[in-house]
């Protein structure tokens, strides 16, 4: 009898355990019991800078759009790392995801070198916008995340375009180059252009720069206005712009393809449409910055020429010369050179 009890004791145990978990079922939700996935973001951009305004947002859509199923940790002002060195940490799965400018791409993926042609020296923002969120800048995403085994979630954000700025000589027109000595941030387009204007292309640390425009080492250099701003680069001697549209800077979003793999494809989902949400906002806010700088730039007493289309579309053809040498060196893709010049005219 004893057996026969503990025998109907356990029983009825496992009919009342099966009862509960049956109950419960009945309550359960996916999020109740979903794995939580860490998203830590790097910029070394500053907070009030446009790009990690837009990411701050971007972060706070992603946690609330996953539920919290996505814990997002930002670091900005290059917490973790330099832009220059984050390519290395995200394959390495130090961080999970970074916006690096497009002129910290090329040397690993050649063909973001496009871009940087004399093609599209001096066009619209329109235009750029045309191309690049177009079924080119599509292509290009592609490869990107082909040849880093990344995600990239999306469109691109923007910085705004870089010009030439110039210490003693004021320069109003292309003819007035000659000569010159201009500091660049590095890269064959960015030397090859300038040589094509008659200038002479420097390459100088950006932490060196300062001293040399007051040492008149160099005439001038290729930047934003919002950097001039930043760095209150009238201080060093800034004097003059020209406002001819060298490059259209951007920033790149990267998603680490480990932790991308790993999740499952709601959140996904989430992501890329957290991401979209950003870009529109973002956009508009680069231009704002960017003409506040200009104003800014203005009141410092620095003095503005902006060439006219004719004028560009002159030297940018002038320019073209040297693209071939360019597209071979750096190693682009020459079909994406032609893909480029038919969107451009359609």
């Amino acid at each position: 009898m004893k057996r026969l009890r503990k025998t109907s004791f356990n029983l009825r145990s496992t009919i009342g355990v099966t009862a509960v978990l049956a109950m419960a079922s009945l309550f359960y939700t996916p999020s109740s019991s979903a794995q939580t996935y860490l998203l830590r973001i790097s910029s070394e951009n500053t907070p009030s800078h446009v790009q990690t305004r837009a990411l701050s947002r971007f972060a706070e859509s992603v946690e609330a759009a996953s539920d919290g199923r996505i814990d997002v940790e930002f670091y900005h002002s290059a917490q973790l790392f330099r832009d220059r060195n984050v390519i290395s940490a995200l394959a390495a799965g130090k961080v999970e995801m970074a916006v690096p400018g497009t002129w910290q791409l090329d040397r690993f993926v050649p063909d973001m070198g496009v871009y940087m042609l004399p093609l599209f020296y001096g066009r619209t923002v329109e235009q750029h916008h045309q191309v690049r969120d177009g079924a080119l800048g599509d292509e290009i995403s592609r490869r990107i995340e082909s040849d880093l085994g990344v995600h990239v979630p999306g469109r691109w954000l923007d910085l705004g375009y870089a010009h030439l700025f110039f210490t003693d000589q004021q320069v109003r027109r292309h003819e007035d180059l000659k000569d010159l000595r201009i500091r660049v941030p590095g890269g064959i387009a960015n030397a090859a252009r300038i040589e094509a204007f008659g200038a002479k292309p420097t390459v100088i640390a950006w932490p060196d720069l300062p001293q040399a425009l007051r040492d008149r080492r160099v005439a001038g250099m290729i930047t934003t206005h919002e950097t001039v701003r930043s760095a209150e680069l009238w201080e060093s001697g800034v004097s003059y712009v020209f406002e001819d549209k060298e490059y259209f800077a951007q920033y790149v979003p990267l998603i680490g393809g480990r932790f991308w793999q790993g999740l499952p494809d709601d959140l996904k989902a989430v992501i890329d449409s957290s991401w979209e949400q950003v870009v529109d906002q973002e956009r508009e806010d680069a231009i704002a910055s960017q003409n506040e700088a200009r104003e800014t730039l203005a009141s410092q007493g620095i003095q503005i020429a902006t060439p006219d289309a004719d004028a560009l579309a002159k030297w940018r053809l002038i320019a073209r010369e040297k693209e071939p040498e360019i597209v071979q060196q750096v190693g682009i893709d020459p079909q994406l050179v032609i893909q480029a010049e038919n969107e451009l005219d359609n």
